[in-house]
C-alpha cells in the first residue's frame, strides 16, 4: 500500500482531519481534507467532530488549532516547523513594551506565541489588519510582531503605530528590483504581493493581499499573467485552481524553510504514534482565546 492511502486510511480510522497551509509542499496539499490560511484552517477544525487534527503548518498555527479545539488532539507533524517572525517578539517583551506604553492596545498578528497573544488585546490576520485597527479607538496602538504588515495599516488607516522590529524573514528576501526585472519579461503580468513584504515592494504592487485574498484575487481578475510576492508554495494552488493563466514567483528561492520540513512521512508517523502533540496551558489558553474571539466579533 502506498503511503497516500496508508495515511488516508489511518486518518480515517482515527477519526482525525488534516489541515494543510497553502505554503506546504505539493503532495501535502494534495492529501489534505482542506488547504488554507491558518486561522482559516482552525476555524474549519473547531467547527468539525473529527477527534484528532493533524496541522500541516507551523507552530503558531498548531497553537491556535488547540486554542479553539481543545477538545480534540493536536498533531504537527514536525514539531521543530517553527516560525522565525514569531521567535522574534516573546511575552516577556511583551509586557515590557506595555510598560513604556500603558495606555496602548495591543493588536497582535496572528503570527504570533499562544503567550503573546494571551498579552494582547485583539488579534488580527492581514486580511483584516486595517480592519481591525481602524476599530480601534485608541490613542496608542502597539502592533507586533510585523513591522511591515504593521507599516502597510499605517499607511491605509492613517494611524500612526507603536510597531515592534519583526518581520518574516522570507518576504523580507523580495527587492524591488527583483518586481521590476520581472516586470520587464512580463509586461501584462498583475503584481500581487503580501503584505508582509518591504515598503518599497508593496509601492509596486497591483494587489496586496493575504494568502486567501491572492486566492481570490488571481481568481475574479480578468488578468491572465501575474508576478507573485509569497512563498512559492501557494502557486501550486493557484495553477491548480486556474488552469490558462500563469503565474510566476517573484523568486525561485522564495521558500519557507519550516513549511517545506512537513514530507508525508513525518505525517504518516505522526498519525501512527500519534506524536507531536501541540498543548496549551489553560490559562494562556483562555486569555489567547479572548483575543482572537475579540477580533472575530
Amino acid at each position: 500500500m502506498d503511503i497516500v492511502k496508508k495515511i488516508r486510511n489511518l486518518a480515517k480510522e482515527k477519526d482525525a482531519i488534516i489541515l494543510a497551509h497553502n505554503y506546504t509542499r505539493p503532495e501535502i496539499q494534495d492529501i489534505a481534507d482542506f488547504v488554507g490560511d491558518s486561522l482559516e484552517l482552525s476555524r474549519t477544525a473547531s467547527k468539525l467532530s473529527s477527534r484528532i487534527i493533524v496541522f500541516c503548518g507551523v507552530h503558531f498555527m498548531a497553537e491556535t488549532a488547540y486554542i479553539l479545539s481543545p477538545d480534540k488532539m493536536v498533531l504537527l507533524p514536525d514539531i521543530h516547523a517553527g516560525c522565525p517572525m514569531a521567535d522574534m517578539i516573546s511575552a516577556a517583551q511583551l509586557r515590557e513594551l506595555k510598560k513604556e506604553h500603558p495606555g496602548a492596545k495591543v493588536v497582535c498578528y496572528v503570527n504570533s506565541s499562544a503567550e503573546v497573544k494571551a498579552e494582547s488585546d485583539i488579534c488580527c490576520t492581514s486580511a483584516n489588519a486595517v480592519d481591525i485597527v481602524n476599530r480601534l479607538d485608541s490613542e496608542e496602538i502597539i502592533f507586533v510582531p510585523d513591522k511591515y504588515l504593521g507599516s502597510y495599516v499605517s499607511k491605509v488607516t492613517g494611524k500612526k503605530l507603536i510597531l515592534w522590529d519583526g518581520y518574516c524573514p522570507v518576504h523580507a528576501m523580495i527587492k524591488p528590483e527583483d518586481i521590476l526585472k520581472l516586470k520587464n519579461f512580463h509586461p501584462d503580468a498583475r503584481v500581487v504581493v503580501h503584505p508582509e513584504c518591504p515598503p518599497e515592494v508593496i509601492d509596486l504592487a497591483d494587489a496586496v493581499k493575504s494568502t486567501s485574498g491572492m486566492l481570490k484575487y488571481v481568481k475574479e481578475t480578468d488578468a491572465e499573467e501575474f508576478i507573485i510576492g509569497t512563498e512559492t508554495g501557494i502557486i501550486y494552488r493557484m495553477e491548480k485552481e486556474n488552469p490558462g493563466k500563469k503565474f510566476y514567483p517573484v523568486r525561485q528561492d522564495f521558500i519557507c524553510a519550516d513549511m517545506k520540513r512537513l514530507t508525508l512521512e513525518k505525517v504518516l508517523s505522526s498519525l501512527e504514534e500519534e506524536k507531536h502533540k501541540v498543548v496549551v496551558p489553560e490559562d494562556i489558553r483562555l486569555r489567547a482565546l479572548s483575543s482572537i474571539e475579540r477580533m472575530l466579533m
